[in-house]
């Protein structure tokens, strides 16, 4: 939709905001946000998709809207879903509310619920595609990469000194980061969907990885926890507790790990450590976004962030785009992604 009105505009930038707030509690769905406006173009209705297994964004705005949703438009973040899951297809909740017009940003690419704009168009409801598109896509971003590439989007997350020191000689590396950046961290795995790092990690730091709140307590939701390697973990280990579940793959291949991992229904893989499993995704190309974490630190020795990505000249460098760049107390984080090859 080329020249949307700023009307259009409007509303679905409020629909953009609602759908980000489901960010982290919707696995395996996509976040999605609703706005309905009355016939004389007053919104009367939102919602958000909050939960999985839980009303859809139109149903929740519907709800809201009551009959003031018949003869006006709903504006949607994706492409009204043409399927029946746990909840019923949201194109049979428009139909059924007499709205008008349904005006969304994204089709929706996962086959098994799409054809939506299809089936409203067939009722003679006035479909439109394409407003605020790019601002949907980034809010759905890792949902949408995932369901269209048939893998979970994967972000490599390091901490690391100055001088690219993610660990000192003696294997120590609590703590390279301030509390602001390992909050953060603590956040950010929230809204992902597994955890992933290699047998040397679990035995050497001992990780519990699980999502933890401000005041150090587990969040409801935890993310898988996924234990990369052949070598084995003892009972001992605090990733084998009852705070997550925890899955061992014993292979050494990125793309097995991910393939097991979209069996499962995993959208969002956070990989953390430690410098061999992360080369390992980084050689086969499967590292779709760095999330680096960097203090103001200089150790001079130790382990770098990253293990041997067979570089023997400058020419071979990997280059990333700085997508932001974000201070958190005194340390900073940087967030790229990869250049990929035209």
């Amino acid at each position: 939709m080329k020249n949307a009105s700023p009307i259009d505009v409007a509303w679905m930038r409020r629909a953009v905001d609602l759908a980000a707030r489901g960010l982290g509690s919707t696995h395996p769905n996509p976040v999605v946000g609703c706005v309905i406006t009355a016939r004389d173009g007053h919104p009367v209705g939102e919602g958000f998709h909050a939960r999985s297994g839980g009303p859809h964004a139109e149903v929740e705005a519907l709800r809201m809207a009551g009959d003031r949703a018949r003869g006006g438009t709903a504006y949607v973040t994706l492409e009204p879903c043409n399927h029946t899951g746990r909840t019923g297809p949201c194109v049979d909740a428009l139909i059924a509310a007499g709205v008008a017009r349904v005006v969304y940003a994204v089709p929706d690419p996962n086959r098994l619920a799409a054809g939506g704009a299809e089936k409203l168009r067939a009722k003679d409801i006035v479909v439109e595609q394409g407003v605020l598109e790019a601002e949907a896509e980034a809010v759905n971003h890792v949902w949408l990469h995932s369901v269209r590439v048939g893998r979970p989007f994967v972000t490599w997350k390091f901490a690391t000194t100055l001088d690219g020191r993610s660990a000192a000689p003696d294997r120590s590396s609590k703590w390279i980061t301030g509390e602001a950046a390992r909050a953060d961290v603590h956040r950010k795995r929230a809204e992902c969907d597994a955890i992933a790092v290699g047998t040397q990690t679990v035995l050497t730091d001992d990780p519990e990885l699980t999502a933890r709140d401000e005041q150090n307590r587990p969040t409801v939701r935890q993310p898988l926890r996924v234990v990369v390697g052949d070598r084995d973990i003892p009972a001992t280990a605090r990733v084998r507790n009852d705070r997550a579940e925890t899955l061992l793959l014993p292979t050494h291949d990125p793309a097995e790990v991910l393939r097991q991992l979209d069996d499962r229904q995993i959208r969002h893989l956070w990989l953390e450590g430690g410098p061999t499993l992360a080369a390992a995704f980084l050689r086969a190309g499967l590292v779709d976004q760095v999330v680096a974490y960097v203090a103001p630190a200089l150790l001079g020795s130790g382990f770098s962030a990253v293990g041997d990505l067979g570089a023997e000249s400058i020419g071979q460098l990997r280059r990333f785009t700085l997508a932001d760049v974000t201070r958190l107390g005194d340390d900073v984080r940087l967030t790229l992604t990869p250049h990929r090859k035209a």
